[in-house]
């Protein structure tokens, strides 16, 4: 019984005591602290609002491929003997023409002068003028043929004169079967030497084509470069012995460079060569290139169905280097007044994009088809007519039906809200100043 009387009593101290909180809470205070004036305690959310806009946007295909150079040569030895000198670096600027690699030329010295010797063995045969080198003489002018016509037309006559004594009987059978004889010996001979005077002007081409090719063997034991461009490899040392066909370097043409990329095949009819194509690199992020379109192949590749391209590009910088990943776009054309909305409005979930349209105080969920990016707006394909407002800020609190407010508005509000309670508490101490005097 005393504990409950005690339980009792202390009820009734924890009544009287709010009952004397209630006394002393000012009017007006607790109303406002559950609601306010600005709608918050009526369930709306402040949101920023925005219209739609029109704007006029540039269309244009992406693409990415990789930058190459035009001209890819590995220059390779014709020659065999021991690396003497390397006149390059990777890295290193190179004209058409200029010197790399230089061999040993003391084989290839003695290999000229050895055909030079034959060469002009044959010329001295042929009777050639070794000052006029170029011109040979008729069959007629030279010594071995002019001996042996001169054989044979001497043997004719001694025919012919024994002939005549054996006519007056004065020479024997014997000597007649002689005469003929010498007569059949001196045209062979002559014969013989028509053909090897012959054989002499095959062999004199021949013995000059084997000049030619040691000469240009002795030069080709300076590697020159085939192309104008930068030196991408360097494959031999000083001191080194190759062989035929061995590769000393790889040279890379700089400018232009070619920019390889495929277009989808719906885009096949809007692409044409001196389209311009911008794109970037990854090392200069923020610069932008321009190419044309050089080539289009005529065909589809039926794997990827893209329609393989490719972009001449200049670079007398040489900033742009072969094998760079290039993104881009080739511009198409241009659309004015389509309907656009900022980004911030535009809310996604599971890939699909929505906006909130306000109508009569509430927020309506409208999905929309959303196309391609301009500055901080984006295109929208379908879902809005145009005229509506849309929700800018809190969407994460939104859903259809929720009523909401201007935040606009909302600060204003709170701002009047504000003012009334700094006057009521300028009242109520006016107040309390007044009976402390009177007091």
């Amino acid at each position: 019984m005393e504990y409950r009387s005690f339980r009792n009593t202390g009820i009734l101290v924890l009544l009287a005591l709010a009952l004397c909180g209630c006394r002393n809470t000012p009017q007006g205070t607790g109303g406002e602290e559950r609601g306010g004036r600005g709608g918050a305690g009526h369930g709306s959310v402040a949101v920023d609002t925005a219209k739609i806009q029109r704007v006029s946007l540039e269309r244009a295909v992406d693409v990415a491929g990789t930058l190459m150079s035009p001209d890819q040569a590995k220059v390779s030895s014709e020659v065999a003997g021991k690396v003497t000198d390397v006149l390059i670096e990777i890295g290193q600027e190179v004209s058409a023409g200029q010197p790399l690699v230089q061999l040993d030329t003391v084989e290839l010295s003695l290999a000229v002068e050895r055909a030079q010797s034959a060469l002009r063995q044959t010329e001295a045969q042929l009777g050639i003028d070794p000052s006029h080198p170029g011109t040979i003489p008729s069959d007629e002018e030279i010594a071995s043929i002019r001996t042996a016509a001169a054989n044979r037309d001497e043997a004719h006559a001694q025919l012919a004169r024994t002939q005549e004594l054996l006519s007056k009987e004065l020479l024997s059978r014997a000597e007649l079967d002689t005469a003929q004889t010498r007569v059949k010996l001196t045209e062979a001979a002559y014969q013989s030497a028509r053909e090897n005077v012959a054989s002499l002007k095959a062999s004199l081409q021949d013995r000059r084509a084997a000049e030619d090719l040691a000469r240009k063997k002795l030069s080709d034991a300076v590697i020159r470069a085939p192309v104008a461009g930068a030196i991408a490899e360097r494959t031999v040392q000083r001191g080194e012995f190759i062989r035929e066909n061995t590769q000393v370097a790889m040279i890379v043409r700089m400018n232009p460079l070619k920019f390889k990329t495929a277009v989808q095949e719906k885009f096949a009819n809007m692409i044409h060569p001196n389209q311009s194509v911008q794109f970037g690199v990854e090392a200069f992020p923020k610069e932008t290139f321009v190419g044309r379109i050089a080539f289009i192949s005529p065909q589809v590749d039926q794997a990827s169905r893209t329609l393989p391209a490719e972009v001449l590009v200049e670079n007398p910088s040489r900033k742009l280097k072969p094998g760079f990943f290039a993104q881009g776009r080739i511009t198409i054309g241009r659309d004015d007044s389509v309907l656009a909305v900022p980004e911030d409005t535009v809310s996604t979930l599971a890939g699909v994009s929505s906006v909130f349209v306000i109508e009569n105080g509430a927020v309506r969920q409208q999905n929309i088809q959303l196309g391609q990016h301009a500055g901080k707006l984006v295109e929208v394909v379908s879902g809005l007519k145009g005229d509506e407002t849309i929700a800018a800020s809190n969407l994460g609190q939104l859903v259809t039906g929720v009523k909401v407010a201007d935040s606009g508005e909302e600060a204003a509000l709170a701002g009047d809200a504000a003012s009334d309670g700094a006057a009521g508490d300028g009242q109520r101490g006016n107040g309390r100043r007044e009976r402390g005097r009177k007091e």
